[in-house]
């Protein structure tokens, strides 16, 4: 018989039952929806009250109305539609006298937000709110489904599950056949709390690949769009120092904008400590806010026994960023330690030091401004806390103008800086200054870049002499200097094709000159670690900040080499510069600037699709070609099997500076290999190479391995789970060396 489409009483409250469950839409075509009209099938159903009518629309492959049993009976593809709600069932039977209502067959129930449930048998009562479901699934909006043999729903919205089971696996694979999936809790009674969103077990245990784990009788998670409060996922450990770790987080969902969660922290060999972490989105911006604290011992810095002092300890961060309006914005970080190595002796942090600041900055299309500052606490043995500097305020102004007469582009800074030390040299510093460029493309293709630059300083500091480098102290008092440089830059690039790609050869001479300029007399607070490399030889000022200068007259040249084609591209450039005086250069010897003639730098880069990425870099001493800066950084490898490796040896012979100059070697080695899908091994580590002949102090063989780690992880798309040993080498107070071990399980769908 055709489709009818047809108004009974209250037959939408059908798919009440559909509204607690969250899950995924059915994979079936959307049916349209027909216009509600009176059913004109005889016999039909005496008309209900237009009061109590509420329409829905009703296809089926056959409508059947019982007058003597007064029952109203669809079959053949039932599907009911009311308000984006949809029930689909083999067959729907209404008792208009008992007011009982049952779906039959292939239950399928879909809320407008697509999530469904399904089941073999819904039955309803007269109040068309409760009910009892036999053979159960309910699929939840991100992947999770809860299976049971049977359930009801109650008039709150509230569901029990008897002899349930929840996973948040996929229990098909990619071809569509069903699957075992990775984990999952079986429950002898699950109920939802609706108005929570809440999964609670009774009786509850886990199953991790079909193996029973440790029971969890009061175990519970959340389901829907939004994180609940909740325990998370503990995380479990051992330490050579604080013995076996337990750690249990708890996390508050205290606002759709804000959120904490507490974590404490339980030792074998170490009092208990308590992490907490607040979190916060506004209509401005973000910022959160992170500490740790504990009461105990600590070993010294120089010694192995612990003291028999006891105080707190601890660690507190925050950052945040805000957008005032479209130009302003304000951001800020904080970082402090109670000691030297807290951070090390519980594993949060590898930083040596801790940088605090603040920046209000304005940003415009054509001018920049920024009001910082920032403090230093050290972590590193042997530095005096006295001594490291705290900056406030930092001023910095750019504006950038069109040049009217001659053309190119102006641009004005002016710049200003307090720092401040407890127990050492206080420095402030001005200037400003204007530089024009300006750029012109010839005829023949050369790029050139005419530059000019005037800057005026002035400086004050006091207490010089508690600076230990000479050549960093400066005069004490005022002191003043002017700056000047003009420059040429013609850079040549030549373009044609290369074995299916195009090459790009660019040749490029530059000629600075700057007039003799007042450095020995002026503090160097922001010019110190100075490296010849690749980054700036071509720079204006070969010096890092602004406290030292470079002057005389120089030619820079050198040639830039670029090839690409599909998924494969190299650049390499090689330059050096020659002094066109020989008057005393501010450089020392090592540095690559101190004669006329410089050392050689280049640069290689090189990638291969997302299979491989390296770049070298070099410095070849002029002389005697002697590999001055010896730089590699490789990765190799696809994402889920890659190596890494990088090394750095600098080998300068500057002795005259501290730890700013110094020669050093490293290595640094990584590798994960991908096996049987889903498992892989890792493995990383940090070697000190340097010796004797980086560093005459060194005592050093120089072979000193700082840390590594190995491990085996298991990860699909439900599940991941890890083992990792690791080894530090160095004592540094209670940091010290010894193995640890972190075992890492973590659950797709289940915790908060």
């Amino acid at each position: 018989m055709p489709v009818r489409t047809v108004s009974l009483l209250s037959a939408a409250s059908v798919l009440a039952l559909s509204q607690p469950a969250l899950g995924q839409d059915l994979s079936r075509p959307d049916e349209a929806e027909l216009p509600a009209t009176q059913a004109t099938a005889d016999p039909s159903p005496p008309a209900p009250d237009a009061a109590q009518e509420e329409t829905i629309s009703f296809n089926a492959g056959q409508l059947d109305y019982d007058s003597g049993a007064d029952r109203v009976t669809a079959t053949d593809e039932v599907y009911l539609a009311r308000e984006g709600y949809r029930l689909r069932a083999d067959s729907v039977s209404w008792d208009r006298k008992s007011g009982e209502i049952v779906a039959d067959g292939n239950v399928a129930i879909t809320s407008p937000a697509g999530d469904t449930a399904y089941g073999d048998r819904i039955t309803l009562t007269d109040s068309l709110r409760d009910g009892m479901v036999e053979n159960l699934l309910v699929v939840f909006e991100q992947g999770g489904r809860i299976a049971a043999n049977s359930g009801q729903r109650f008039a709150n919205g509230d569901m029990v599950f008897n002899r349930a089971a929840y996973t948040g696996c996929p229990v098909t694979d990619a071809d569509g056949c069903p699957k075992q999936p990775s984990w999952q809790i079986k429950a002898t009674r699950v109920r939802y709390d609706k108005a929570h969103d809440r999964l609670r077990y009774d009786g509850a245990r886990v199953e991790l690949f079909g193996l029973p784990l440790i029971p969890l009788p009061f175990l519970s998670n959340s389901i829907g769009n939004e994180g609940k409060s909740g325990l998370l996922v503990p995380s479990i450990g051992i330490d050579r120092v604080n013995g076996a770790e337990l750690s249990v987080p708890y996390y508050f969902r205290l606002a759709p904008n804000r959120d904490a969660t507490v974590t404490p922290y339980l030792y074998t060999n170490a009092n208990p400590m308590l992490g907490v972490e607040y979190r916060a989105l506004n209509a401005l911006g973000a910022y959160r806010a992170r500490g740790y604290v504990t009461y105990g011992q600590r070993i010294p810095l120089t010694g192995l026994t612990p003291s028999t002092q006891r105080d707190l300890r601890g660690y507190a961060e925050a950052s945040g960023r805000f957008q005032i309006d479209p130009q302003w914005s304000v951001s800020a970080s904080l970082r402090a330690a109670s000691d030297r190595t807290f951070l090390r002796r519980y594993d949060i942090s590898r930083d040596d030091r801790l940088r605090s600041t603040i920046n209000v900055e304005r940003v415009a299309a054509s001018s920049y401004f920024s009001l910082a500052g920032w403090a230093v606490q050290t972590l590193r043995l042997g530095d005096s806390q006295g001594r490291q500097p705290i900056a406030l305020p930092i001023v910095d102004y750019r504006k950038r103008l069109a040049d009217p007469l001659l053309g190119g582009l102006i641009e004005l800074q002016a710049n200003s800086l307090s720092i401040l030390r407890t127990d050492g040299q206080d420095t402030q510093r001005a200037f400003a200054s204007a530089q024009w460029n300006l750029r012109r493309l010839t005829t023949m293709g050369q790029l050139v870049t005419i530059t000019g630059l005037a800057r005026g300083d002035v400086y004050h500091s006091d207490q010089n002499l508690l600076t230990p480098v000479i050549d960093y102290r400066g005069q004490p008092g005022w002191q003043t200097r002017g700056i000047a440089t003009a420059a040429l830059d013609v850079q040549w690039p030549f373009v044609g094709s290369l074995y299916g790609g195009v090459q790009r050869i660019t040749p490029r001479v530059q000629i600075v000159a700057t007039p003799p300029v007042r450095n020995i007399e002026i503090p160097n607070e922001d010019s110190r670690a100075f490296d010849l490399e690749d980054t700036n030889i071509f720079s204006l000022n070969r010096f890092p900040g602004y406290d030292r200068y470079e002057e005389n007259a120089r030619v820079t040249y050198g040639v830039e080499w670029a090839f690409d084609r599909p998924s494969l591209s190299i650049n390499a450039m090689i330059a050096q510069s020659y002094r066109l005086d020989n008057s005393p250069v501010l450089f020392p010897d090592g540095t690559g600037l101190s004669d006329r003639f410089s050392d050689v730098v280049g640069r290689l880069r090189a990638a291969y699709g997302d299979k491989l990425r390296l770049t070298y870099r070099f410095r070849l001493d002029k002389d005697n070609l002697a590999v001055r800066r010896n730089e590699v950084d490789l990765t190799i490898g696809s994402r889920r099997t890659y190596a890494t490796v990088g090394y750095l040896r600098l080998n300068r012979d500057i002795s005259q500076f501290a730890e700013d100059l110094a020669d050093r070697e490293e290595l640094r080695a990584g590798a994960r290999v991908a096996f049987a899908r889903y498992w892989s091994v890792f493995g990383s580590a940090i070697v000190d190479l340097t010796g004797p002949r980086d560093d005459p102090a060194s005592l050093s063989d120089g072979y000193a391995p700082v840390r590594h780690r190995i491990g085996i992880a298991y990860e699909d798309d439900c599940v991941t789970f890890g083992l990792t040993w690791r080894r530090d080498y160095e004592n540094i107070g209670d940091a010290q060396r010894g193995n640890s071990f972190l075992l890492r399980l973590a659950f797709r769908n289940l915790g908060v």
